[in-house]
């Protein structure tokens, strides 16, 4: 004889009660007849709807998938958040986590798609809280464990972006220069998008969290300002989210931005970005930028020299007469230390 297995559910938890076995998992009862046809190979009809509670099981996988998210087991927070979104689709907690642990799992190739699927499944997220949990307080912890997880990866993904480009080759890192800027402008885009998401869902509920955002995505755009080739269209969407965070706090002041600089240097040697310029611009910003003096000669220059350029005249004379004063003073900033290689600045 076989053991006395469920048909229905495959359990094997089969009790007999009042004169039929019935099956512990999905509650499906068999006759005398049917549980001796069931052991002896048989196969028996089952009639009927049965409903199978699944709610132990769901328990227990959200047990696991948090237990896995809290010790930062991001290989078994995926797999159970993941087995959870398919038996409970309208869960704000395993479509946000599925999403996010497998873009915290990224390679660096990866780091943009990475920055953009996780921005894809925030309004959706973010309106399954809204349409599901009512309860104010639960609401809030919730918008905070998002808020604290989005700050998390974008930290994530901007660092490793920033580790990897600086381990090129300086000779070669030049070439790089824009893969490394769409990184970081993915992750830019992410902190500004869920700020924008979170007041046009719960409008100015969680007002300081998006302000805090616009910040820190604010603080990026200016780190890498240098960089962008559309200074005016990028200075126009940093002023954007200034005036933004103004409406809640009129004191908040916009950060300096690079804007370049460098006139003379960048007219004398025809690019903001080479070996003669880098090093004009370290000692810029680790020399000059350090004391009173030099921050005063900093805007003098930048208040005369496009002026200069613009007006000098023919350029190959300007070039004849600055590049070789120039080429002797970044000689002596390189015999001093001051390095050529590429630099982002500040």
């Amino acid at each position: 004889m076989n053991e006395l297995i469920c048909e229905m559910c495959g359990s094997n938890n089969v009790i007999k009660q009042d004169g039929l076995f019935i099956c512990q998992s999905c509650n499906t009862k068999y006759s005398m007849e049917e549980a001796r046809k069931i052991m002896a190979g048989e196969k028996v009809e089952v009639e009927g709807t049965v409903k199978i509670d699944t709610s132990s099981e769901l328990e227990n996988l959200y047990e696991l998938a948090r237990r896995a998210k809290d010790t930062n087991n991001n290989e078994n927070a995926l797999k159970y958040y993941d087995q959870i979104l398919v038996k409970e689709p309208n869960s704000w907690e395993a479509q946000f986590y599925v999403v996010y642990f497998k873009s915290m799992g990224c390679k660096i190739a990866e780091i943009s798609s990475a920055a953009v699927d996780v921005n894809n499944c925030l309004k959706p997220v973010l309106n399954l809280v809204k349409d599901n949990i009512a309860d104010t307080d639960e609401q809030e912890n919730i918008i905070t464990e998002i808020v604290d997880r989005i700050i998390t990866i974008t930290e994530m993904l901007d660092n490793a972006a920033r580790n990897h480009f600086n381990g090129i080759n300086p000779r070669i890192q030049n070439k790089f220069v824009q893969k490394y800027v769409n990184n970081v402008f993915s992750v830019i885009y992410l902190l500004y998008n869920l700020g924008d998401n979170l007041i046009e869902i719960f409008g100015e509920t969680y007002k300081d969290y998006s302000i805090g955002l616009w910040k820190l995505g604010i603080a990026k755009h200016q780190r890498i300002f240098g960089l962008l080739t559309d200074k005016k269209a990028n200075e126009s969407r940093i002023n954007n989210y200034v005036a933004k965070i103004q409406k809640y706090e009129p004191t908040y002041e916009k950060p300096k931005l690079n804007k370049g600089g460098c006139y003379v240097a960048t007219s004398v040697y025809g690019s903001y970005d080479c070996p003669e310029v880098w090093t004009l611009r370290r000692f810029r910003d680790n020399t000059l930028d350090n004391n009173i003096f030099g921050r005063l000669f900093i805007k003098t220059y930048y208040t005369i020299s496009p002026t200069l350029v613009k007006h000098f005249g023919d350029k190959k004379i300007f070039n004849r007469i600055f590049k070789p004063i120039l080429d002797r003073f970044v000689k002596k900033l390189n015999e001093k230390g001051v390095k050529s290689t590429f630099y982002l600045g500040k």
